[in-house]
């Protein structure tokens, strides 16, 4: 059986733990549904977790300061951003930020950090989400969005949200109206008189605006009767 629970003490020695659990089927079948410019290894989402609890406390600046290659060798790398405490994790924000191109690193990196920013969200939210709700790189501002879902999902920045996502009605990049539309049904779910009135004046364009409808009307969390009133507000 294979174990990761040896201590990695550095990069190369995260690479080959990497590379060990490595399975062909699984990378393809992630391949098909993650589209990225990088190398896959085909290491499940768990098992690199597992690895990156392995790493040595002293070794993780050696490693992070190392540039990744493979998808699983970025994803790792936010993993090991986010055991850090806040300020020390701030440091190496911007550089995990810049080496994501796709959804599956994106994700997983910013619904883990967001654990880190309870307390700090108001100076998160200007020091580094409004530069990425404005950052030209479609992975940057798909970032922000997962972050506005995953951190600031509460009646006092419901206003923002709504605000930030009439912002980036003009963004076209697929996996931003993908975000836009998972973020505005996660605030129809918990805020549903308040996102229906939101949507009756919004200018969300006809592809976002109607896939969010239909994201909503997806959930088991919607009564069959509220999914019928919005189905009718299909554009």
């Amino acid at each position: 059986m294979k174990n990761s629970r040896a201590t990695v003490r550095n990069f190369d020695e995260l690479k080959a733990q990497l590379a060990f659990y490595a399975e062909d089927n699984y990378r393809e079948f992630i391949m098909r549904g993650i589209p990225s410019e990088r190398p896959f290894l085909g290491v499940r989402i768990p098992q690199i977790r597992e690895i990156v609890n392995s790493v040595s406390p002293n070794s993780y600046d050696q490693i992070l300061a190392k540039q990744p290659a493979a998808f699983e060798e970025v994803v790792a790398r936010g993993m090991l951003i986010c055991k850090l405490p806040y300020a020390e994790a701030l440091k190496y924000f911007d550089s995990q930020i810049n080496i994501i191109d796709d959804w599956c690193s994106c994700d997983t990196f910013c619904t883990e950090f967001s654990k880190k920013i309870k307390k700090q969200r108001a100076e998160f939210l200007d020091k580094k989400i409004e530069q990425l709700l404005t950052d030209k790189r479609e992975f940057a501002t798909r970032a922000g969005l997962v972050f506005l879902k995953c951190a600031y999902l509460d009646f006092n920045y419901l206003n923002l949200i709504f605000d930030r996502a009439e912002g980036l009605s003009t963004r076209e990049e697929y996996y931003i109206k993908m975000a836009l539309s998972w973020l505005i049904t996660e605030c129809f779910i918990k805020f549903p008189d308040e996102t229906y009135a939101y949507l009756n004046v919004s200018n969300l364009p006809k592809w976002t605006f109607n896939k969010t409808i239909s994201k909503i009307c997806d959930s088991y969390r919607v009564a069959p009767e509220v999914k019928d009133i919005l189905r009718k507000m299909w554009k």
